[in-house]
């Protein structure tokens, strides 16, 4: 299998605040993987740094074999990375389609818009509807489905279930679910370890801006004890 990313020594600040102090880990082409932890360990940050976007950071990212740890954000997400930040980030007076319609592409593969529908028909029934109405999920689901219209084959996902309905959540499951077996490569910044752990292939806990421990699919009900006490659950 080759790898996808590849982050080793990842150090990161805002401003003059260290947050980031050696981040590793990697994951395989067509792997999903989570980075759990507490607020405020350091895992949004991590995100942003491996597309650039805190400002100063060191060590070594490697997206599908390049070195990009002095690339700006632009070049990076065009090696095919696809960030759904944490705030949603849709244009709140354009339509559901128009958000759609607008996105570059950045690699070859993109979702055609049929194939969008078929994945969120919530979004073709509001299709026509401007940002604004869209309920929280619909803009979720809004904000990662332009992020698949772009061709980007590794997707960083921040907490994507944030404050969204049950039934909300198990559709971004099966949407997760759906996308690893199109070969797309996912890291999931995720607060609600229910829904992660049956998602995943590993689990990286942060704490204090370090990985601090490593959680196979395979070895979660033997570490349950051990993730409980880091994340506070």
């Amino acid at each position: 299998m080759s790898v996808a990313l590849e982050v080793s020594g990842l150090e990161s600040w805002y401003g003059e605040s260290h947050i980031l102090h050696g981040i590793n880990f990697s994951i395989a082409d067509g792997e999903v993987v989570t980075l759990l932890g507490r607020n405020g360990a350091g895992r949004s940050t991590t995100l942003k740094s491996i597309l650039g976007l805190t400002g100063k950071r060191v060590g070594s990212v490697k997206v599908y074999g390049s070195e990009t740890i002095t690339m700006p954000t632009h070049q990076i997400a065009r090696l095919g990375v696809g960030y759904c930040p944490e705030e949603r980030g849709i244009f709140a007076s354009l339509t559901t389609e128009e958000n759609l319609l607008l996105l570059p592409e950045i690699a070859k593969g993109g979702m055609g818009i049929d194939e969008i529908y078929e994945m969120f028909p919530n979004l073709y029934e509001r299709r026509n509807s401007p940002g604004t109405r869209l309920s929280g999920g619909e803009q979720q689901m809004l904000a990662m489905a332009r992020i698949l219209r772009t061709g980007a084959k590794l997707l960083l996902l921040d907490e994507i279930t944030e404050g969204l309905a049950p039934v909300i959540v198990q559709k971004l499951g099966e949407v997760v679910m759906s996308l690893r077996k199109k070969g797309f490569t996912i890291v999931l910044v995720e607060q609600n370890f229910r829904f992660a752990a049956p998602l995943a292939d590993r689990h990286y806990v942060v704490e204090h801006g370090r990985v601090v421990e490593v959680v196979n699919r395979g070895e979660l009900e033997e570490k349950s004890s051990l993730l409980n006490e880091y994340l506070g659950v």
